[in-house]
């Protein structure tokens, strides 16, 4: 029987700790329904009680996500030294955010029980011994998070393990060691998680690496090899210092090398689009050269590897990119991203010739070298590559916009006039809204209803901005991508441009262009 190991995604708890990443209770939704998209088996949504976001987090989550794949986990530590479990409030609040699995963190180091609890082994072992039960108690399935595991084994270990079996005696699911601060390579976490695995025969274990030394992923393997059942981890290896353990890369090395089931089979190639996704929402440029999912990860030049990949693909990678949904990329060659784009046109319901598709990849890399980014803007592609074959759209045309914001006794508000004409009547639309874009999205849907009702349906859900030359000061260009959706689905749309507001508007209309393109291939289809 094939093997099987848990993913967890710690990615809204300890992921958002990485300098430069503050989300939303939206941005927070947006990635749960992405991570279960991909399969991943628990997501860790977050610490209850932390602070008002949280708490508003896991009251919206039983409404607004419908998970399929994934279970939501609540993640809070055990009770103070000192006080009965059920008084502690910070337990409470892990009750109360509702999901049926918690995860607890508490030390199982001896140094920082004496200095950062000061209090005694033996009480730090009943904090964790009694949560647990507490929890169990109360009908929920608890994984213990054993913080400074690794330091705190090779330290005194003796209490590190009495730690475990406090929480494994107590009903624990999954003891999870930690490697906290991350400094330790692979031959002692196997050695480790060796001895440990022998002392506890029957706890299943789990493991969290953070990426301090480099080793995170490495180690997260090593862990598997060990005998652990669950890797805990971050897309794009986010967190506090150097990061987590990258679950791009875990998730592949695990399934496609080593041959053990973690998400679904076919959702691995989503694995890149969800990344690149995941990146746009935490508003953090991507780095190009992470393993499997970057964009230069499978990116080759011309010259030697060139010709070589003409004749044999796998000469010059170690797999089949496709497989996380990258793809092969030749640098100046008329070969670079076509098959790429003909799939991604037939996905949208059209197809291109091969001429066509070559004029899309070049037009795709003029434009990203303007600054245009398309992985989470599948709308904004979809018109370029529409517009390629000679196509464009009748359902409107712009006359004008123009934009006012006014600070009226201290309450800033925003107004949009847009001028269109739709099927030769020149339409006028004026509108409100508590910043520039909803006013523009306003005042279009509003010169557009009469004649296409359908946009009453879409509406624009997201909005972010990247500053792409911050150098420039106030002449830099800016990215805009906003979110659309309507009652079957949801596209991304990008605008770019000095002006912030011109950049909006482009990203704006793109959406609802898109939105209007669906419902028109909806009609005709029925």
């Amino acid at each position: 029987m094939k093997r099987t190991v848990e993913i967890y995604d710690t990615t809204l708890r300890d992921g958002i700790q990485q300098f430069g990443i503050s989300l939303t209770v939206r941005d927070k939704l947006t990635i749960c329904s992405l991570l279960d998209d991909l399969g991943v088996a628990y997501i860790e949504g977050g610490w209850p009680g932390a602070n008002p976001k949280e708490d508003e987090f896991f009251r919206r989550a039983p409404t607004e996500l419908d998970l399929k794949a994934a279970e939501l986990v609540a993640f809070g530590a055990t009770r103070k030294a000192g006080i009965r479990v059920e008084d502690d409030p910070q337990v409470r609040k892990l009750l109360e955010a509702g999901t049926r699995t918690v995860c607890l963190v508490g030390k199982t180091w001896d140094y920082h029980v004496e200095h950062a609890l000061r209090t005694s082994l033996d009480e730090a072992v009943a904090m964790i011994s009694d949560t647990v039960a507490y929890l169990c108690e109360q009908g929920r399935h608890v994984f213990f998070d054993a913080e400074h595991f690794f330091d705190g084994y090779r330290s005194d270990p003796e209490f590190a393990v009495a730690a475990l079996r406090g929480a494994y005696d107590a009903g624990a699911s999954r003891l999870v060691l930690c490697d906290t601060n991350g400094g330790f390579l692979s031959d002692e976490i196997q050695r480790i998680v060796g001895a440990v695995t022998e002392q506890v025969p029957e706890g299943t274990f789990g493991c969290h690496f953070h990426n301090d030394a480099g080793m995170a992923v490495g180690n997260s393997l090593a862990a598997v090899q060990s005998g652990v059942f669950q890797v805990q981890g971050c897309i794009n290896g986010y967190g506090e210092r150097t990061g987590n353990a990258d679950l791009c890369s875990v998730i592949p090395n695990l399934s496609l090398k080593m041959g053990i089931e973690t998400i679904p089979a076919d959702r691995m190639e989503r694995l890149t689009t969800v990344s690149h996704h995941i990146a746009d929402v935490v508003n953090l440029t991507l780095d190009p050269h992470l393993p499997y999912v970057g964009a230069s990860a499978f990116t080759h030049k011309a010259g030697l590897h060139t010709s070589a990949l003409a004749r044999r693909p796998d000469a010059y990678e170690h797999m089949d990119p496709t497989c996380v949904g990258n793809a092969t990329q030749v640098v100046v060659s008329e070969l670079a991203g076509r098959s790429t784009v003909l799939a991604k046109a037939r996905a949208s319901g059209f197809d291109l010739t091969s001429d066509q598709a070559q004029a899309v990849v070049d037009r795709v890399k003029e434009r990203e070298h303007a600054g245009y980014q398309y992985e989470a803007a599948g709308g904004s592609f979809e018109l370029l590559a529409r517009q390629v074959t000679g196509w464009s759209h009748d359902f409107f045309t712009l006359d004008s916009y123009r934009v006012l914001v006014e600070n009226r006794g201290g309450e800033v508000t925003a107004e949009a006039t847009v001028k269109v004409v739709v099927a030769g009547e020149r339409i006028v639309s004026t509108r409100e809204g508590d910043g520039p874009v909803a006013a523009m999205d306003g005042a279009l849907r509003a010169a557009l209803v009469d004649a296409h009702p359908a946009v009453d349906h879409i509406k624009l859900t997201d909005y972010r901005v990247r500053d792409l030359d911050s150098a420039e000061g106030t002449s830099a260009r800016v990215r805009v991508l906003t979110e659309h959706t309507d009652v079957e689905s949801t596209w991304g749309s990008v605008g770019v441009h000095t002006n912030i507001i011109d950049a909006s508007w482009t990203a704006v209309v793109d959406g609802i262009v898109v939105g209007l393109l669906r419902e028109q291939t909806r009609a005709k289809a029925t």
